[in-house]
């Protein structure tokens, strides 16, 4: 016979392996769902996530058909193997994040690399429009700058400068200690500065002098 606690509702032996399981969150039930099969679950995650995971892949990828291809196998694989949550301490977007980025770092090493040469000059600007026509060359260089970095380094920008990222945060995503992050940041940062020499101060990286 099993026993009871005092209340008298609950059997002891279910009510002492509660207490000792991490209190789940909302989303680690709904991820739990989904691996039971909930369909309904996963849309729920899907429409949650998609805009930040479809933002890291645009970003590493530099255009909206490879983003759109990266984020919908990065759906696809959360439907197939959803992470187990269950301890509490993981968190399904650092999940996912990761998942991302290997998926952009693999296609971006099948590609060949793209320099700042490649950029195409931009026409003659219309009157008044010089001021745009300037800002959206800043804008391409900056891009095919970040675009020129190696993967790693691309990866750890965009995680911390793009995505808003703790350095903590990022470095748990690509599996490195801080130091690790924080020499790729570097590192990217040097390249940047030399890439865009006078254009540098109007790409605002953090801790920069």
């Amino acid at each position: 016979m099993i026993a009871l606690t005092d209340t008298g509702d609950v059997p002891a032996a279910v009510a002492a392996g509660t207490a000792s399981r991490p209190r789940q969150t909302g989303e680690a039930m709904s991820v739990a769902r989904l691996a039971a099969g909930d369909i309904k679950a996963f849309e729920a995650l899907a429409r949650a996530h998609y805009d930040r995971v479809h933002a890291l892949a645009w970003r590493m990828l530099g255009n909206a058909t490879d983003a759109e291809d990266a984020a919908q196998e990065v759906l696809l694989r959360l439907w197939r193997n959803p992470p187990d949550l269950s301890d509490g301490r993981a968190q399904l977007s650092t999940w996912l994040y990761r998942v991302a980025s290997n998926l952009c770092i693999d296609r971006l090493r099948r590609r060949a690399p793209v320099g700042l040469d490649e950029i195409p000059e931009p026409v003659d600007p219309a009157p008044g429009q010089e001021e745009i026509t300037d800002g959206l060359r800043l804008s391409e260089r900056v891009d095919a700058a970040i675009g020129a970095l190696p993967e790693r380094q691309r990866l750890a920008l965009v995680l911390t400068h793009f995505e808003g990222l703790r350095n903590t945060e990022a470095a748990e995503i690509m599996d490195i200690t801080v130091d690790a992050l924080e020499s790729l940041l570097s590192r990217a940062r040097r390249a940047l500065r030399h890439a865009l020499a006078d254009d540098w101060r109007a790409f605002r990286g953090d801790d920069v002098t």
